[in-house]
């Protein structure tokens, strides 16, 4: 129940409208159901026995209620009030069953936003721990499997609320019996529990795979190009097979354990039915209208009772997903980026990184780092693959802290001023260019209202884009295809400028932009970064030659360590000494 308990907590309006409802509900169910017994002693000419009884003084008091309204309580209106109280209970039932499907839908939507911001405002370290498709698998899946978890969650409560107005009326009419066979009933349908812990252990198993087999599908579907390229793409088979396979065992065993708990109700309810209505006539003697009653309440009662351990049943296979799901909110929210401070940067001298040292876990990235940009620069980082070169650029955004040292913007640390408005005036062109399945458009404002048109063709022409796009049939409206797959590796590296040069930043960031082009293209793309250093400071973090060469300044890193040297575009890159001498 900590289940439904935590989604009451987070709508309680709503969950307590609900309550009001069906608590409405049922007394006007209760109060149809009380009618039954005179509108029958009526139809048969019988009385009512033992007078001073709970039953006889209920009677008493509805037949008054009648009287003070001007009614005879004979059979057509005994029966004319039962259908106006089964009205009344149906509206009520109305309100309340639409204020769960109004929570329904919320459960799923605040479960997804709650996730999503979660998720934007979380450091970069959480990114790259966390498998993509899982992520997935939290909008689409588990949020629909939380939000059904509670569906079947409440229409379990409004038929233990049913089952409480059924058994109180049938306490009043006979009580003595009605203990006689509730609480053995009550005992019977406990015992079948096992049923329902089975199906708790079969959904959460379900969890866990729909997570393991979206993470592996997305993963492999990201590779399909190369591995189909070789033949290769049975590979991804095998784990895949095995989870589907695992995944479809823990449906059945869901599937079993629902079937066995219905079978083994049914059973249970008929035996305990039949024995009532011989011990009710046989043994105990009680009048035939009483008996009829009876048999009614205690069908409704028992049928409600098993009714609401189905849905318990459902609720408990399904809860695990808003559990996992609220993990992976909770998760998020533990890596939360914190504002480091409010100050508005500016960039009008230089960025510089100040005896930075940082690493991941044991491995030393940079140690004891320094380095300038000037504004209105070309700055060159080159040096081997895993030397920290990405990681200067993430230290500069501030998706990485300097576990050592400061970064200036300026004069001012990174520490001290906004980060947003400082990531506002940034560019950032990454290695793997992305592009959605979208417009050229599209694919330049990102969306941004902010973004028109006019904005998108200026950016596309300093990128040096707008005379192919203008090629296309519908110009910058033409889709780019599935990842850009429409376009040359030239021609998504400059859709990729553009983006990032849209919003008009003051500080361009390059990550191995040209390394997967031709000469030709590579050169292309260095000419027209030169020409962009009239508007903005560019820092490229690259190995290939033609970038460098179109550098004002170049630094190499070397085993975590940061050395300024120079080109003359003619000879091999001189290092600068401390003193400014150069070394042959």
């Amino acid at each position: 129940m900590r289940f439904l308990s935590t989604v009451v907590r987070m709508y309680p309006r709503r969950s307590a409208l609900t309550i009001i409802s069906l608590l409405f509900a049922s007394v006007a169910e209760g109060a149809g159901l009380l009618f039954l017994l005179p509108m029958f002693s009526a139809a048969i000419g019988e009385k009512i026995l033992g007078a001073g009884s709970l039953l006889f003084g209920v009677q008493q008091i509805l037949a008054q209620s009648l009287s003070a309204v001007g009614l005879t309580p004979t059979v057509g209106t005994l029966l004319i009030v039962i259908v106006l109280c089964v009205a009344i209970k149906e509206a009520f039932t109305l309100l309340a069953n639409t204020q769960v499907g109004y929570t329904v839908t919320h459960v799923a939507t605040d479960l997804r936003l709650s996730l999503l911001h979660a998720l934007l405002a979380a450091r970069w370290e959480y990114y790259v721990r966390q498998p993509i498709g899982s992520f997935a698998n939290a909008v689409g899946t588990e949020a629909m499997r939380a939000s059904m978890a509670y569906f079947e969650g409440a229409k379990g409560v409004t038929l233990f609320v049913q089952a409480i107005v059924y058994a109180g009326v049938a306490f009043v009419v006979a009580g003595k019996a009605t203990l006689a066979f509730l609480v053995p009933g009550i005992v019977l349908l406990y015992g079948l529990n096992r049923f329902i812990r089975m199906a708790h252990r079969a959904g959460t198993r379900q969890t866990q795979l729909l997570k393991s087999l979206l993470a592996c599908l997305t993963d492999s579907l990201q590779s399909i190009k190369p591995l189909k390229a070789m033949a290769r793409e049975e590979l991804i088979g095998p784990s895949l097979n095995s989870d589907t396979k695992r995944l479809n065992r823990a449906f059945q065993r869901e599937v079993l354990s629902t079937g066995a708990l219905i079978s083994s109700q049914e059973v249970l309810l008929a035996t305990i039915i039949a024995v009532g209505l011989y011990m009710a006539l046989s043994r105990w003697q009680m009048p035939f209208n009483i008996v009829m009653v009876m048999v009614f309440l205690f069908a409704r009662l028992l049928t409600c009772l098993a009714k609401m351990q189905r849905q318990y049943m459902k609720m408990r296979t399904m809860e695990s997903a808003f559990w996992s799901l609220q993990a992976a909110i909770d998760g998020a929210n533990r890596d939360r980026e914190t504002e480091p401070g409010g100050l508005h940067p500016h960039l009008e001298k230089a960025l510089r990184l100040d005896k930075v040292s940082f690493g991941y876990e044991k491995h030393r990235v940079l140690w004891n780092a320094s380095l300038t940009v000037p504004v209105g620069s070309f700055t060159a980082i080159m040096g081997p693959s895993g030397a920290g070169k990405t990681t200067i650029a993430d230290l500069f955004t501030g998706l990485l802290r300097p576990q050592q040292g400061h970064v200036f913007i300026d004069d001012l640390p990174l520490d001290s001023v906004d980060l947003r408005r400082w990531r506002r005036m940034i560019g950032y062109v990454p290695q793997e260019t992305f592009l959605f399945n979208d417009t050229v458009l599209r694919n330049v404002t990102l969306g941004d209202p902010e973004l028109s048109e006019a904005d998108a063709e200026a950016a596309l022409r300093a990128a040096g884009a707008w005379d192919f796009v203008m090629a296309r049939p519908s110009g910058i409206r033409s889709s780019v295809g599935e990842r850009g797959s429409t376009l040359s590796g030239g021609q998504r590296q400059r859709i990729a400028i553009a983006r990032a040069l849209a919003h008009r930043p003051r500080l361009l960031i390059l990550d191995e932009v040209t390394s997967a082009l031709d000469p030709e293209n590579e050169a292309e793309i260095c000419r027209t970064l030169r020409g962009l250093l009239d508007r903005l400071t560019i820092l490229a973090i690259s190995h290939q030659p033609a970038v460098v060469e179109s550098a004002d300044r170049v630094y190499r890193i070397r085993r975590g360590e940061v050395s300024l040297v120079t080109s003359d575009h003619n000879s091999d890159l001189v290092p600068i000494t401390p003193q400014g001498q150069s070394q042959r």
